[in-house]
């Protein structure tokens, strides 16, 4: 091989290279507008699940607990507000939990979901379930602990998974509900409202 055909391919992997590239950009150009609006369609319906009788769910603002991007919304009801929605992160056994809950004007717990995690299959997976999330209504913030024993005061703890537990009650809901009270009582109701509004692993361990 010559140095002339060594030129030729060296051209042509350029020419590939390049093709393939612009390729990817046009590509990329023209899928992330319809990713995005599929994204902010998914959140919006997320939200509306955590209180459906507000008809304006609008945000307030941003926080970062485990420096993990969250925001918190307030929702309304022919302009009045009814109640608050806090995205929040607890550091469980095996992952970050990501998750939602919603609280009236009372700061008691009506709904909190799940959004993403990794905890282990068969022990800490069980956070996901009905029976450990039903706990959570009616609770304020005094009452957002974890007890091994049976208990309707508190919340009981998963067998195996107290550290997922504690992290679902006590890391994210709890230090949640604590933010948005201390943002609550250094502001009005209206604070922020030029923000845009939305419409309507291994085994774990026991402590």
């Amino acid at each position: 091989m010559n140095a002339k055909d060594i030129f030729k391919i060296t051209v042509n992997l350029v020419v590939v290279y390049v093709v393939g590239g612009v390729l990817l950009a046009a590509l990329y150009a023209k899928t992330s507008p319809i990713i995005f609006q599929a994204n902010q369609k998914e959140k919006e319906e997320a939200l509306q699940k955590m209180i459906p009788s507000a008809d304006t769910i609008e945000k307030l603002g941003d926080w970062y607990p485990h420096e993990k991007h969250c925001e918190y919304y307030k929702a309304q009801k022919g302009g009045e507000v009814i109640g608050y929605i806090v995205q929040s992160m607890g550091k469980g056994y095996s992952s970050y939990i990501d998750l939602l809950f919603a609280v009236d004007k009372d700061m008691k717990i009506q709904k909190m979901e799940i959004l993403k995690q990794g905890e282990t299959p068969g022990l800490g997976d069980e956070i996901m379930v009905d029976s450990f999330k039903g706990q959570f209504p009616g609770k304020d913030i005094n009452h957002l602990k974890v007890v091994k024993t049976e208990t309707t005061q508190y919340i009981q703890a998963l067998t195996g998974a107290t550290i997922s537990s504690r992290a679902v009650t006590e890391d994210a809901m709890k230090n949640g509900l604590k933010f948005l009270q201390e943002k609550l009582g250094g502001s009005s109701d209206n604070q922020d409202q030029h923000q845009p509004q939305l419409k309507g692993g291994n085994a774990d361990g026991s402590h």
